[in-house]
């Protein structure tokens, strides 16, 4: 099935996490001076990912994983359909696996033709047990009929399957969005999605050791 349809609407849609404030025509300050309105800033992926941390009481047990990739293996699993941009997602998803502390040795990269195909493949690699979790990258553009939203869904529902199935983290790295110039903006999402796979491994890690006890 085709992801990406020639002819979308151009539509661009705000970033999510992010508030605009309206400014009223003609707005004055007391003086009578135009007054100047500060636009907010936009977070970086970083400033993003920190937002979620949690205040947990210290009197309770707290098991939270680390995005470290120090003796594990990971697997990408990356749809060729809109390759140009599916390209960029890998590269930020392995400079960030680089940083993490992966050997190259130990990544393993799975091409499959388009994002409907991501969940069973990230379903037979997680079921070989060889990895710590595995990263599902792609890039779906809106066309003009529903194809694009039953792709959208089945891609994540599968994935998310995938992951409840065989107990292997699996992250979420598929851009949906209306235009290609979006996706572009996004290419941190190979990242994001890396550091999110790597922080449930450890996180289900420690889980495991702690039951061993």
């Amino acid at each position: 099935m085709s992801e990406r349809w020639p002819g979308h609407p151009a539509k661009l849609d705000e970033p999510e996490g992010t508030a605009v404030d309206e400014v009223e025509e003609g707005a004055v300050s007391s003086d009578g001076a135009a007054e100047e309105q500060e636009l907010p800033q936009l977070r970086t992926p970083d400033e993003q990912h920190a937002s979620g941390e949690l205040d947990i009481p210290d009197d309770v047990n707290v098991i939270e994983g680390e995005p470290d990739g120090t003796r594990r293996g990971v697997a990408i699993v990356a749809a060729r359909f809109n390759g140009e941009i599916t390209n960029k997602l890998l590269e930020s998803a392995l400079a960030e696996l680089d940083q993490a502390g992966v050997r190259r040795e130990a990544i393993t990269v799975m091409p499959v033709p388009g994002a409907f195909e991501l969940p069973l493949a990230a379903m037979a690699l997680a079921k070989t047990r060889r990895f710590a979790c595995v990263v599902a990258i792609g890039c779906i553009v809106r066309g003009e009929t529903p194809h694009f939203d039953f792709i959208a869904s089945e891609a994540a529902s599968g994935l998310q399957l995938a992951a409840l199935e065989t107990g292997v983290p699996v992250a979420f790295g598929v851009l949906t969005v209306d235009m290609v110039e979006q996706a572009e903006a996004r290419i941190s999402k190979g990242a994001e999605a890396v550091r999110t796979a790597l922080e449930m491994a450890d996180a289900f890690a420690q889980l495991r050791a702690s039951a061993s006890r």
